[in-house]
């Protein structure tokens, strides 16, 4: 098997019919079906986690529809890649042939300036472009691109894929099929692979590469004892990538900046999403710390924008300060509290009329209906304060802000 081509790339479907998965999308009848069969693709992009079809599904739409096809990765190509791939594009739309495809992935590791430089080949139709993000594109791509691109969303695999592709691996793959395949449990592999389409491939490459013969038995223990060795590395497509989020959160919630730097770099040296681990650090501030101390939060948005434009290596620094800052920082979950308290209340009350004295009264007949009447104005009084009721007069009590035992809170006063 070593000198084999990898699995993944050996069963690489080549047609529609042979693809795996996303029945929503490309079924008979399926929306996108419709739109690659009347050969009238728009520019798409193609959300989803990793290993369920984006890149292969692209490969088979520019096949199918008899187009070339261009790829860039974000990883790699900058700004000068991609204007080579727009000239070679308008050289090859001079010859009257449909416009190519180019694929993208990663696109949402494209920096700003790059996604810029595609959009006048895009609004021009001098490509169609297919990207492919593992990222929330509302996020992670440029409004202007966004807006000239059709979102389909991929999903992951279900089991019953995954059974059909193992099915198709035994019995298609010219070495597998020489194999004797013993199936006596598959729970364990369906677990392990999580949807993704790869890491079921590579899953049964392993149990093939460690079988001491010809004989290939698949149960849960032996699966679990094949991976078991690889449970610590960090993988930013499955469970341990939501595990090592919340270690780092949780650290940062406790007051541990050890521990929280610990695991931001378990997540650096990952490859984890900068701009992932930023937004993070947003919530964190206004949940966590909160009015506890409110520069946190603007800290954590500056760290944010940092990031996403500086990219690594030099994000590290700027990601390792803010998570210092917020693990040291006095902590309080109030604002977290009453907005939750509030949003329960009135989706468990009846809906209380605005009082009259706060409503607006932009007409003379709400005038005459007492609309404003008797409210105070604030800055009229001493200290730009007034006593006066803000809340309607069935729950004049109510309270849903409880300040906390904290420094910057201990000045609130909300009962003078």
């Amino acid at each position: 098997m070593n000198n084999r081509e990898p699995l993944a790339e050996r069963l690489r479907p080549k047609k529609l019919d042979d693809f795996v998965g996303q029945k929503h999308l490309i079924g008979e009848g399926a929306v996108l079906r419709k739109l690659i069969d009347s050969g009238n693709l728009q520019s798409i992009i193609f959300w989803g986690p990793p290993g369920v079809g984006k890149t292969t599904l692209s490969q088979i739409i520019a096949a199918h529809m008899k187009r070339k096809f261009y790829t860039l990765s974000a990883v790699s190509s900058g700004v000068k890649d991609v204007r080579q791939v727009i000239e070679l594009a308008k050289h090859d739309n001079f010859f009257n042939s449909p416009s190519p495809i180019l694929f993208i992935d990663e696109i949402h590791r494209f920096s700003k300036s790059q996604q810029d430089s595609l959009l006048a080949a895009v609004e021009q139709g001098v490509f169609v472009l297919v990207g492919a993000t593992t990222e929330n594109p509302s996020f992670e791509v440029i409004t202007p691109l966004l807006s000239r691109c059709q979102v389909y969303i991929l999903k992951h695999l279900e089991n019953s894929d995954l059974e059909l592709m193992l099915e198709n691996a035994i019995k298609k793959d010219s070495y597998l099929k020489t194999l004797d395949f013993i199936l006596q449990e598959k729970e364990a592999l369906f677990l392990y692979a999580g949807g993704d389409a790869r890491k079921f491939l590579n899953i049964i490459e392993l149990l093939v590469s460690s079988a001491q013969d010809n004989s290939i038995l698949v149960t849960n223990n032996i699966i679990e004892k094949l991976l078991q060795q690889n449970l610590s590395v960090y993988d930013k497509s499955g469970e341990l990538h939501y595990d090592i989020i919340s270690a780092f959160i949780k650290s940062i919630r406790g007051s541990s900046p050890d521990a929280a730097i610990y695991w931001l770099a378990r997540m650096l040296a990952g490859g984890e999403d900068v701009k992932f681990i930023a937004r993070r650090m947003i919530v964190s501030a206004a949940e966590d710390i909160g009015l506890a101390n409110p520069n946190a939060l603007l800290l954590a948005n500056s760290c944010f924008e940092a990031v996403h434009k500086i990219g690594m290596p030099e994000a590290r620094i700027i990601l390792a300060e803010t998570t210092i800052y917020l693990a040291c920082s006095a902590k309080s979950n109030s604002a977290y509290l009453s907005i939750d308290e509030a949003l329960n209340f009135v989706n468990s009350n009846v809906a209380y009329p605005v009082p009259l004295h706060l409503r607006n009264a932009p007409t003379k007949l709400m005038k005459q209906l007492d609309y404003g009447k008797n409210y105070k104005y604030p800055h009229d009084y001493s200290g730009n304060y007034v006593q006066q009721d803000y809340l309607p007069e069935e729950i004049i009590n109510k309270k849903f802000y409880i300040p906390q035992n904290n420094s910057a809170e201990n000045k609130y006063n909300t009962t003078k």
